[in-house]
């Protein structure tokens, strides 16, 4: 299969496994509103007593409404451990030097998010609860994963730094648009806009090696 083909076909799971948070968080976004025209205002307060009894509310995601801070910091989690996960790939399987770079950058980097994000949750007492979105992120990097598994030389390098700028661009927009507007307890939102610039930093790295690959 030629390096062409290959990242056609890649792509499609790209597209699949990139934009499932967005929409997933979209979607919450838009019911969370209608939730709220109809008089939902017990909400924010359960949101707030679960960010600092420990105690999450039912699973706010799953019955249309908007994402709790148990939820959203499993979110944050899941979305650090994929990526490290795809970094642990590319390394042992990515060929050029910038790609190998970039991959020990996303292990090093998230893993280092997840150390902090646990830690913050330990000392909140609260537990990350898993949801819908964490839960879609999860099945769309199992499948980008299986696809790149597949793969070898330029072909894998451009199919997973096209999966990297495309995962963190959904991710850059999640945060924007709602796990920070969306975060309750203020150490919470404080570590998610900690985070954020380095987010930033990854998506135009990816996209610089991505513009790279592209003039071999």
């Amino acid at each position: 299969m030629s390096v062409q083909s290959s990242t056609r076909s890649f792509a499609r799971v790209v597209l699949v496994s990139g934009a499932s948070l967005a929409c997933l968080l979209a979607a919450c976004a838009k019911k969370d509103t209608a939730a709220d025209t109809a008089g939902a205002t017990a909400a924010p307060a359960a949101r707030s007593d679960s960010a600092t009894s420990g105690t999450p509310t039912a699973s706010a995601s799953a019955s249309g409404g908007a994402l709790n801070d148990a939820q959203i910091a499993h979110v944050a989690v899941t979305a650090n451990s994929i990526d490290s996960t795809a970094g642990e790939l590319a390394k042992k399987k990515g060929t050029a030097k910038a790609v190998k770079d970039f991959a020990q950058t996303m292990i090093t980097d998230h893993s280092g998010a997840n150390k902090e994000a646990v830690a913050l949750a330990t000392k909140l007492n609260v537990t990350p609860q898993d949801n819908p979105t964490s839960q879609q992120l999860k099945s769309g990097a199992d499948a980008s994963n299986s696809a790149l598994q597949g793969m070898s030389g330029a072909a894998f390098d451009s199919a997973y730094i096209a999966h990297e700028v495309d995962y963190h661009q959904a991710v850059l927009n999640a945060l924007d648009q709602t796990l920070i507007p969306g975060a309750q307890n203020a150490e919470l939102k404080a570590l998610l806009q900690k985070v954020r610039p380095v987010v930033a930093a990854h998506l135009d790295r990816a996209k610089s090696i991505q513009s790279g690959l592209g003039k071999k």
